[in-house]
């Protein structure tokens, strides 16, 4: 069951500071008054105390002082800022019209007894993207490089051309990639290869001594593999936004149709939908880059 919300009157501002960075990192710090804090805190010590037994009371039915006293404070804090920080960050978003590219990243500042605690939010926009002379930059750039491959070879196959696009375009195509972006990314690639490694039986460090690599070793690679994805991803919407490329709905739903089982609720498939036809218009992007080749 979630935490139950309670909300801040004009008289209980938070006053939210916005600061943003160049690279378009966004860092909202914020106050709770601590009354409001109390409410949920109450709420979250009673939902969390069904599921655990005191000593002298039936499971669930221990006062809330026993409540505060038995439950481990972090999980408590967790719990209660959970109750109130989505609602509460997404209206401070909506008052500063950000356009936020991703969920922001809370961090704790503060939170002692009594005094109105302290939390900072962490997102990004996403940057600003000139691709105004994109086919000009494919043509000399790739063109280039092509001709310091081996001259004996006279045609080269069609991946090859892609992948001299897509250097081409990283490369050449200048974008401040905001930190968090990065950082989003790449934990959910080190999230994905622990999944893996874990089904194979193998613990990070087995899988690291087999590769002859350190964690920072990890990470930094990761850090650049998101950086040039994220920055071809956003290059490649940009020229598809620019260009007015169009995907046909059957297009759409024929690839809807390959990866989605059957039972899905309908905002999920609308959801899947809207990726896949962001997908395919960059697909048609890079395409017709490749085809100027």
């Amino acid at each position: 069951m979630a935490t139950k919300t309670k909300k801040i009157t004009k008289k209980e501002k938070t006053n939210p500071v916005v600061a943003k960075s160049k690279d378009g990192t966004i860092q909202i710090t914020l106050k709770i008054p601590f009354k409001d804090v109390r409410g949920v805190r109450e709420i979250a010590a009673k939902e969390i105390g069904k599921d655990i037994e005191i000593s002298g009371f039936r499971k669930g039915k221990a006062p809330l002082n026993k409540l505060l006293a038995s439950i481990p404070e972090n999980t408590l804090i967790e719990k209660t800022l959970r109750g109130i920080l989505p609602e509460l960050v997404t209206k401070i978003i909506k008052e500063h019209k950000l356009k936020i590219a991703i969920f922001p990243r809370f961090e704790l500042i503060s939170a002692k007894e009594n005094e109105d605690w302290q939390v900072r939010a962490v997102t990004c926009e996403l940057p600003e993207i000139n691709v105004d002379n994109y086919k000009k930059i494919v043509k000399e750039s790739a063109k280039s490089g092509a001709q310091t491959k081996d001259k004996s070879k006279k045609e080269i196959t069609k991946e090859e051309k892609e992948q001299r696009v897509i250097t081409t375009l990283i490369e050449n195509i200048k974008i401040d990639i905001p930190k968090p972006l990065i950082e989003n990314e790449v934990e959910r690639r080190l999230s994905e290869l622990l999944e893996r490694i874990e089904k194979l039986g193998l613990t990070l460090e087995t899988y690291l001594s087999s590769i002859g690599k350190k964690p920072e070793d990890l990470r930094t690679d990761y850090e650049k593999q998101a950086t040039e994805t994220i920055k071809l991803d956003l290059i490649l919407s940009k020229i598809a936004e620019k260009e007015n490329v169009k995907v046909s709905k059957k297009e759409v739903d024929k690839t809807l149709e390959a990866y989605s089982t059957s039972g899905e609720p309908p905002n999920v498939l609308e959801e899947r939908r809207a990726v896949i036809k962001s997908i395919l218009k960059k697909r048609a992007a890079l395409d017709a880059l490749v085809s100027l080749l």
